[in-house]
């Protein structure tokens, strides 16, 4: 038998719950005084043993090749695994014509065979040729230019001044 617990006062405060299904979580009533906590007629049922699922009806988490050889057609969830060991595990499973929950096996399969073709064709197109910008100075000049203008500052700048000397 499973059951939805509530928890205590969830339909009073929204950040406990109140229309919103996300923030429903367990916590077990601690209050001096609370009825929940004292298991009183009436008041809503706190979690204890007996409410568990039989294990045959429970979904298996499959997180490598090995654990999948292991269990037949059962309820199955892929795990959170790398991407190389994920198409592994789920070409297996095709073969073997099992399905799991959280996953479809053709969907997933057909996205990431689009994504590796699209990353060979970029691999194979030709890089683009950086066009040659028109007439470029040789760097000589450049630094010929600017050492010019840098001397002919420095003489404007003393020209008008009078050194004296202490």
């Amino acid at each position: 038998m499973t059951k939805n617990f509530i928890r205590r006062i969830s339909n009073r405060y929204s950040k406990l719950g109140k229309r919103r299904k996300k923030k429903q979580v367990w916590r077990r009533p601690t209050g001096r005084d609370n009825k929940m906590r004292e298991k009183r007629k009436g008041y809503p049922k706190t979690v204890s043993i007996g409410y568990k699922k039989p294990k045959k009806n429970k979904t298996k988490i499959i997180q490598n090749l090995k654990d999948l050889e292991k269990i037949g057609k059962e309820k199955l969830i892929l795990g959170n695994i790398g991407k190389k060991k994920k198409i592994e595990i789920i070409k297996k499973a095709r073969e073997r014509k099992i399905q799991f929950r959280n996953v479809n096996i053709n969907k997933f399969l057909k996205e990431i065979e689009k994504k590796e073709s699209k990353k060979k064709e970029k691999k194979n197109e030709p890089l683009k040729k950086i066009p040659e910008k028109i007439a470029v100075k040789p760097q000589g000049e450049k630094q010929n230019s600017e050492a010019n203008s840098n001397l002919a500052l420095k003489d404007k700048n003393t020209s008008g001044t009078k050194e004296t000397k202490k």
